[in-house]
């Protein structure tokens, strides 16, 4: 399954290595003749931020294939190709990027879910759900998104459809007292893994994101250590916002890992790369569509390659 999705009629758009090939690459013999000149470099900068790369991994990215071109490394299309995707690979497992889940010796493992409100946390959480249950792992699902009704019903018709047990109250009860009951009931009960919703929240509110650090310590009273995982739910359409609200998460509570959503094949997948840059946190997951097997565990060579295309 590829990490960035089309629908069904979708016309085929450029890839990322095709609209570089436009713009820089036309004349090949230029760069069979002693590497990459600096025009053409800055035509590739501009690519990568239309691409949302960002500027610091931008910047070091070409900086480095100019360097490889000098040292005669990069002389053909192809070894720029190569140069390109292994640069994307290496800044996606630079710092803190192991993609696997935590695991912990004592039951249940915690995961707290949380992101902007439209950005797929509760479709996340089935799916994970859904793998898990495939694992063989028993799961419960605490509805700690009380301001929608909504979406509790959709949270419930998850764990149903997963299998797993599910933990709700009415809509307009404290989410803080819903996680805990949630972990609690986990507790006694035995399963493997809980998994908190969280409402979504825009990261510029500073009252729900204190609400999330109560979420965050009702947690941890419950259950020392926990949440073990908190991941961040990101709408990989929405470019260079994505880093803005990563960094807000990032200070509100201590995030483990990203699941970006919505990966389109646009050639617009370097803001995977930018997150990661932006706070130090490993993507776990890519989200490519609505099914429940629709989630990819992360892995940085092959997401490169894709993110260069043909």
């Amino acid at each position: 399954m590829a990490f960035l999705s089309r629908k069904e009629g979708d016309v085929p758009k450029r890839s990322l290595w095709q609209k570089i090939k436009d713009v820089a690459l036309t004349d090949v013999t230029v760069i069979a003749r002693g590497g990459v000149d600096n025009g053409s470099l800055e035509q590739v900068e501009e690519v990568l931020l239309q691409a949302d790369f960002g500027v610091p991994v931008t910047l070091r990215l070409v900086d480095e294939i100019s360097r490889q071109a000098q040292r005669g490394l990069v002389k053909t299309s192809d070894e720029f190709k190569t140069a390109l995707s292994k640069g994307i690979e290496n800044a996606l497992q630079a710092g803190n990027a192991d993609p696997a889940l935590r695991t912990t010796d004592a039951k249940p493992l915690v995961m707290l879910i949380v992101g902007v409100n439209g950005a797929g946390k509760t479709t996340f959480i089935g799916k994970i759900a859904s793998v898990l249950h495939a694992q063989g792992k028993s799961v419960l699902v605490g509805a700690a998104d009380t301001f929608r009704a909504g979406a509790i019903d959709q949270l419930r018709v998850w764990a149903e459809r997963t299998g797993a047990d599910f933990v709700g109250a009415p809509a307009g009860t404290d989410p803080a007292s819903v996680a805990y009951e949630a972990v609690a009931a986990g507790v006694e009960r035995g399963v493997d893994v809980v998994i908190v919703d969280t409402a979504g929240r825009l990261h510029t509110s500073g009252s729900l994101m204190e609400e999330l650090r109560k979420i965050n310590r009702v947690i941890a009273k419950r259950l020392p250590g926990a949440p073990h995982e908190t991941l961040l739910v990101l709408d990989g359409t929405i470019g260079q916002n994505a880093v803005s609200q990563a960094k807000t998460f990032a200070q509100a509570v201590p995030l483990t890992g990203l699941v970006i959503t919505k990966l389109d094949g646009t050639a617009r997948g370097g803001v995977v790369v930018a997150v990661h840059e932006a706070i130090d946190v490993p993507v776990k997951f890519v989200g490519v569509g609505e099914k429940a097997t629709d989630l990819v565990p992360f892995d940085a060579a092959r997401f490169s390659r894709e993110v260069v295309g043909d």
